[in-house]
């Protein structure tokens, strides 16, 4: 009877094990998921996350809300991730500058990759080189004329220091032999409105963010940074056509989570992206704003942000590029 017993009390204390862990994974989700954004609103990472917001809420049938956690070139929002509980229920929406974070900083509060749960792909972009309509140059080869004229007098803009706007400037004054001054920003309101009026000459930007204003006429187009041309704007050349191919960059956008995230959470909100971003309509829609859907699996996004770490990284040891 003693045994009996003994094995009964097993079983229960069991069960109750069972009961207390199983369902919440099986769960998954029943509450809304917090999607951190570590920009302020407006910019690029902020409009790609909330177009994959609103889909993967109708996906997993929970809520899923945009947190706008700005600072530090992204620092901020990405901590606040890394230190949550790795449940689920906080993402980080990641763009590409992610990559290089560690390699500007050298004491980074957490690392790019082994600090994060990586889940899923979203989108890749590439980048206009854009001037003010007050800049005397109607193509990339007069202004780098302009430049190479008016050496330390062209200033070309960032949303902060070893962002991808950033880097592909450091590159383009490489490869083109210019002398033109970066001038890093911390948001990208500001910038924008320093680039329309003319206190700034140009910038780097992402295709979906610029193009709006570029078919206003209250900046000029003068190349595309991807391997290829944009539909939306084919008469674009890219900077492979100009001869400037090193400087070439394409921007993306990954979701992450904090180190630890359970196995079946991940492939749930793997395969959650993944049906938003296959979906004909979001295909379209990215489209229409320059990008290019990604689906892919956990492993790809880990790939991305060691591959742009590598690339990028050997740019900015050997520009000396380091933020305090």
């Amino acid at each position: 009877m003693r045994r009996i017993g003994r094995v009964l009390l097993l079983v229960m204390a069991l069960a109750a094990i069972t009961g207390q862990t199983s369902p919440q994974t099986a769960a998954w989700p029943t509450q809304p998921v917090r999607m951190v954004v570590a920009f302020p609103p407006g910019g690029a990472t902020d409009v790609m996350a909330r177009l994959l917001a609103q889909r993967l809420t109708a996906e997993i049938g929970q809520n899923v809300i945009v947190e706008n956690r700005a600072g530090a070139s992204g620092i901020v929002g990405s901590e606040a991730v890394a230190k949550a509980a790795p449940d689920g229920y906080t993402l980080l929406f990641a763009p590409s500058s992610h990559a290089t974070l560690s390699e500007l900083y050298p004491s980074l509060p957490f690392d790019p990759v082994r600090g994060f749960t990586s889940i899923a792909t979203f989108a890749r972009t590439p980048y206009l080189f854009v001037v003010s309509p007050g800049v005397p140059a109607q193509s990339m080869q007069e202004l780098i004329e302009l430049a190479r004229r008016h050496p330390g007098e062209i200033a070309y803009a960032s949303t902060g220091m070893g962002t991808a706007q950033h880097l592909a400037g450091e590159m383009l004054r490489r490869v083109a032999g210019i002398d033109i001054l970066h001038v890093p920003y911390k948001g990208s309101g500001a910038v924008r409105a320093d680039l329309l009026a003319g206190r700034i000459q140009s910038m780097f930007d992402n295709v979906a963010v610029m193009l709006p204003y570029v078919r206003r006429g209250e900046v000029r187009a003068l190349a595309v940074t991807g391997p290829k041309r944009s539909p939306l704007v084919p008469n674009l050349p890219t900077l492979r056509e100009l001869g400037l191919q090193e400087a070439e960059i394409e921007g993306w956008f990954v979701l992450l989570g904090p180190a630890g995230m359970p196995d079946d959470t991940v492939r749930r909100l793997n395969a959650a992206v993944n049906a938003v971003v296959s979906a004909p309509s979001m295909v379209e829609q990215l489209a229409e704003l320059g990008a290019e859907a990604l689906v892919g699996r956990p492993g790809d996004v880990t790939a991305l942000i060691v591959g742009d770490r590598e690339t990028w990284g050997r740019v900015i040891r050997g520009a000396n590029i380091r933020v305090e």
